[in-house]
């Protein structure tokens, strides 16, 4: 099958970005290098196409119950134009998907979910809304979506785009009337700096990429230096730090599993793995060489492999050698002296926190 293709397609590839295959999309990997987008990210700002990523609307009278239900994070009462992070899980505890949930009205709820997932995701969606008053709107093909990130993305926002974004408190969003269209506008960031996203339909979208690249006042950036930052900064991806088989409680983020709220599909999964421990976890481990672990690299005790690497980069921002490894619990603490087996060699390490940067967020 064919790769589908974003909206800005024509635009990436008249850019000369290097373009690979991710998630059933032809995306962009790079335009220069990916050092040099994920450091104009880190001081100034970059943008990305994240058209690929997956939206759907739920409304209706009991949309925020039945949100609540899917998803682990607490949105009940909460005012309109916050923004949650959270998971959607299979009752043993697995994660179907880590998505954002936007409150966008009284009885609108608006999910952004992985490119990858997105026919999992709304089919686990429907199925589980039997027995809820809810309306499930599958837009994805309507919808594009650009990412502003970086210390300079606020005035990059007002100044070029002229979205009015000031306001906007970490986490949370607002709906624009602008060029016919209702446009959502947000500030979260997956890259451990400020930044924005824009969700439009793909006329718009377009035009806004054209308005930032004539602007020269930000670079267009690829999912490689996506990877790299959000890496940095200790955020998941899905299908490496969480899976089916990797729970929120494995990966360190059961934080974002509210268990004093009713119910959630997974919680007593979640209660269970808390309060009897996991088998594996989530961990960071800095290398003593300069050597690259690899996502799929074994994780060595004594001989004995004892887990595996999940992300490793040759970290851009720090000049160090880290990854995020799922490992058997025991071995997690932190200080442990670990090795990566890389070919045929072994490389010592440490297990570290898993944030190797630290974010700089809008406070």
């Amino acid at each position: 099958m064919e790769d589908k293709k974003t909206c800005l397609h024509d635009r990436h590839v008249a850019l000369g970005a290097l373009m690979q295959p991710f998630a059933g999309y032809d995306m962009p990997i790079q335009y220069s290098s990916i050092t040099d987008e994920h450091n104009a990210v880190r001081n100034h700002c970059g943008v990305f196409d994240v058209s690929h990523m997956g939206e759907v609307y739920i409304t209706g009278n009991e949309a925020e119950k039945y949100v609540n239900h899917i998803f682990t994070n607490d949105i009940a009462g909460a005012p309109v134009g916050k923004v949650f992070y959270g998971m959607m899980l299979y009752p043993d505890g697995g994660t179907v998907d880590d998505l954002l949930v936007y409150k966008l009205g009284e009885n609108e709820f608006f999910l952004v979910i992985n490119a990858a997932n997105i026919d999992k995701d709304v089919d686990w969606i429907r199925q589980n809304a039997t027995g809820y008053d809810v309306a499930i709107d599958h837009c994805s093909d309507y919808y594009g979506q650009l990412a502003v990130q970086g210390p300079e993305a606020e005035q990059v926002m007002e100044e070029v785009l002229g979205l009015a974004c000031k306001d906007l408190e970490f986490y949370t969003a607002k709906t624009i009337a602008t060029h016919g269209a209702n446009v959502i506008v947000s500030r979260t960031g997956y890259t451990g700096e400020d930044g924005f996203e824009i969700y439009g339909p793909h006329e718009f979208i377009v035009e806004q990429w054209d308005k930032l690249m004539a602007s020269k006042r930000c670079v267009p950036c690829g999912l490689g230096c996506r990877d790299t930052l959000r890496f940095e900064v200790g955020l998941p991806l899905y299908g490496d730090e969480l899976s089916n088989e990797i729970s929120p409680v494995m990966a360190g983020f059961s934080m974002f599993c509210k268990l004093d709220k009713e119910e959630f599909i997974g919680k007593e999964a979640v209660a269970k793995q808390k309060a009897d421990g996991v088998e594996k976890k989530v961990v960071g481990i800095e290398l003593k060489d300069k050597a690259i672990p690899r996502h799929g690299y074994d994780v060595v005790k004594d001989g004995v492999k004892v887990g595996e690497v999940t992300t490793g980069y040759h970290c851009i921002s720090v000049d160090k050698s880290v990854c995020m490894a799922l490992v058997d619990s025991q071995y997690a603490k932190l200080g442990n002296e670990l090795e990566i087996q890389i070919r045929k060699k072994t490389f010592p390490g440490t297990v570290v926190k898993k944030r190797f940067y630290d974010k700089h967020y809008k406070k």
